[in-house]
C-alpha cells in the first residue's frame, strides 16, 4: 500500500483550493449522509477555533462493502480527524518516506477516532476540544479505498465564549453586525435614490425604476444574510433565513446584471429600444444567472462532503465567467456606434461626453467584476483566519461604490444638460474623437 498515498493529497488540493475561492455554509449543525463511498479522502468542514473550541461528531448505521471479494477490512484504517493547513505539506513529505502509509495514523493529524472504535451497533458518539487555535478542516480518511462505506454523519463545531457556543467559525462571529450596518446604507441609499427620482420626475424612465428595485433587492439580501449567520452563530441552523437568503440573491443576480446589461445598451439613455442583438444577451444572461443560482444552492446546502460538489462548484465558476463576459457586449456595442454617429451627426462633443461615459462605465464594471471574482478569492487564500470577515467587507463595499457609481451618473436629469456649443468646440471634439482611439475596444 505504499504507493497509494499519493490519492490522499491529490484529491485533498483542488478541495481546498476551490473552497479558499467559494464562501459555503459551513458553520452550522450538519446531517451529511454518505452513501458505497470510496473516496480516500472527504472533506466535510473547515472551520476556524478560538481558543477552547469543540468538535462534536455523532455517527450511525455505518456499514462498508467490498468491490474486492477476498479483501479483509481493517477498521483502523478509517476514521475522522483534523487538519491544519501547515500540515499539509508534512503529511505529504511524511507519505514520500513512511511505507503503508495511512493518513489516519500520521503525526500531523488530530485523529477524532478511527473505525476500530465504533460500538455494537455501528456507531460512534464524541467530542474534542481544540486547545490550539487555527483553521482546522474536518475529514474522513480511508485507507482501504477498496471497501466503499456508508454512514449517516452529523457535525457540530463551535467555539465556546462566556460559556455560550457560537456556531460562526472565529473569522466570521462580526458578519451579523456588518451586514447590518451595510442594510442600513444601503436604506439610506434607496431613500435618496426616491427623493432624486421625485424632484426629477419629468425625466425618469423606466430604467430608474429597476434601479431603484435592484436597491430593495439588495438590502433585502443583506439583511437576509444578517438574521442567516445571526441565528447559525447563536442556534447552528438558520430557521429558514438561508431560504429567503437564496431568494434575494437570486433577484439581485438577475436584475444587477440586467441594469447593466441595458445600461450597456444605452437603454434610455441613447435610445428609447432594444435592438434583436441586445434582446439576445438578456436572454442568454438571464438564463445564466437562473442556473448560477441554482449552483450557489446546491453549493450552500450540501457541503464539499458531496461526490459532484466539486462538479457544482466548477459549473458555479464556468457560468458566472460566461454572464461577466456576456455583459460586456452591449457597452462595447454601444461605444462603437457612438463613435460612428459622431462623424456622421454633427454632435461630436455630445457624443464625446456620451464616450468618456460609457468608456468610465466599462472600466468600472470591468474593476468591479475582476475584484469580485478574482481579487476576492485571492485576499480569501492569504488572509488570516480570524480575519475573514474583512474578505465580506472588501466585497460588499466593491458592491456599495459600484452601486454609487452607476446610481449616480446614470440619475434621472434633464433630457438637455449641456450648454449651448460653438463650432470651436464642435471642431475640438471632433477632432479628439479623430485623434483619441482610446475610445477604440
Amino acid at each position: 500500500m505504499g504507493n497509494h498515498h499519493h490519492p490522499f493529497l491529490l484529491q485533498l488540493l483542488p478541495v481546498l483550493c476551490i473552497i479558499s475561492s467559494i464562501p459555503f455554509s459551513a458553520s452550522e449543525i450538519r446531517n451529511t449522509r454518505i452513501i458505497d463511498d470510496s473516496r480516500p479522502m472527504i472533506l466535510f468542514e473547515q472551520f476556524g477555533f478560538a481558543r477552547f473550541g469543540h468538535v462534536s461528531i455523532s455517527i450511525k448505521d455505518v456499514s462498508w462493502r467490498s468491490k474486492h471479494p477476498n479483501a479483509k477490512l481493517d477498521p483502523s484504517s478509517m476514521g475522522f480527524f483534523l487538519l491544519r493547513e501547515l500540515s499539509y505539506g508534512k503529511i505529504w513529505n511524511e507519505s514520500e518516506y513512511t511505507h503503508h502509509f495511512c493518513v489516519v495514523s500520521s503525526h500531523y493529524v488530530k485523529l477524532l477516532f478511527k473505525f476500530d472504535q465504533l460500538n455494537h451497533d455501528s456507531a460512534y458518539n464524541g467530542t474534542i476540544v481544540v486547545h490550539d487555535p487555527d483553521e482546522y478542516s474536518l475529514l474522513f480518511g480511508n485507507c482501504q479505498p477498496e471497501f466503499e462505506v456508508s454512514m449517516d454523519v452529523q457535525t457540530q463545531m463551535y467555539n465556546v465564549k462566556n460559556g455560550r457556543k457560537n456556531y460562526l467559525p472565529a473569522g466570521k462571529t462580526q458578519l451579523p453586525t456588518l451586514y447590518f450596518i451595510f442594510f442600513v446604507i444601503y436604506c439610506v441609499f434607496f431613500l435618496i435614490w426616491v427623493l432624486i427620482c421625485i424632484r426629477q420626475r419629468p425625466t425618469i424612465d423606466k430604467i430608474h425604476l429597476i434601479m431603484g428595485a435592484l436597491l430593495i433587492v439588495k438590502a433585502l439580501k443583506i439583511i437576509c444574510a444578517c438574521e442567516d449567520k445571526s441565528y447559525v452563530g447563536r442556534t447552528g441552523t438558520p430557521h429558514g433565513w438561508d431560504v429567503a437568503f437564496y431568494i434575494f440573491s437570486f433577484l439581485k443576480g438577475i436584475m444587477l446584471f440586467t441594469v447593466i446589461t441595458l445600461i450597456g445598451t444605452g437603454w434610455s439613455f441613447l435610445k428609447p429600444y432594444l435592438q434583436d442583438r441586445e434582446k439576445k444577451v438578456l436572454m442568454v444572461v438571464i438564463p445564466l444567472q437562473v442556473l448560477e443560482n441554482i449552483a450557489s444552492v446546491v453549493i450552500g446546502e450540501t457541503g464539499p462532503a458531496t461526490k459532484d460538489w466539486l462538479t457544482w462548484n466548477q459549473m458555479f465558476l464556468l457560468i458566472d465567467i460566461m454572464c461577466c463576459f456576456a455583459v460586456f457586449l452591449p457597452i462595447i456595442w454601444s461605444m462603437r456606434s457612438l463613435r460612428e454617429a459622431s462623424k456622421t451627426d454633427g454632435k461630436a462633443a455630445r457624443n464625446l461626453v456620451k464616450l468618456t461615459l460609457f468608456k468610465q462605465f466599462y472600466i468600472v464594471v470591468v474593476v468591479y467584476l475582476y475584484f469580485t471574482r478574482v481579487v476576492a478569492s485571492a485576499l480569501g487564500a492569504i488572509i488570516n483566519y480570524q480575519y475573514e470577515w474583512l474578505i465580506t467587507a472588501a466585497l460588499e463595499g466593491a458592491s456599495l461604490a459600484f452601486y454609487v457609481f452607476i446610481f449616480y451618473n446614470f440619475q434621472p436629469i434633464d433630457k438637455n444638460p449641456y450648454f449651448v456649443i460653438d463650432h470651436e468646440e464642435e471642431a475640438a471634439a471632433a477632432q479628439e474623437l479623430e485623434d483619441d482611439d482610446s475610445f477604440e475596444l
